[in-house]
């Protein structure tokens, strides 16, 4: 069953989720006129293949351990660590152990 949206004024957790790491499907917590946000769950050894969005996004690793390929530059992040990437900028997700990450995305008006 998919996971609700997030109702605004609701309140959400985005806490590590430990042990039922492995049991949880990447879920989108909302999706607003031009804000969407995920929390994406890859295990150890997948990846997210390239691509790019049009918006402008941020990235919060929030349990585990990842590589966030750039071109040809790899961010190895770890809990805590952020980053924003510019809209149309292409990147790639490996996980190098269990993770989750909450990722924002920017939608334009289109």
């Amino acid at each position: 069953m998919a996971q609700p949206h997030l109702a605004p004024g609701q309140l959400g957790s985005v806490l590590p989720l430990g042990d039922k790491l492995a049991q949880t499907p990447s879920y989108a917590l909302l999706k607003a006129p031009q804000l969407e946000v995920i929390r994406v769950v890859l295990l150890a050894g997948k990846t997210m293949p390239g691509h790019q969005v049009a918006g402008e996004i941020t990235v919060q690793c929030l349990e585990g351990v990842v590589d966030f390929r750039l071109g040809r530059e790899v961010r190895h992040m770890r809990a805590g660590d952020f980053l924003h990437l510019p809209g149309g900028a292409p990147h790639e997700l490996t996980a190098v152990e269990d993770a989750s990450l909450l990722v924002t995305i920017c939608l334009l008006a289109g």
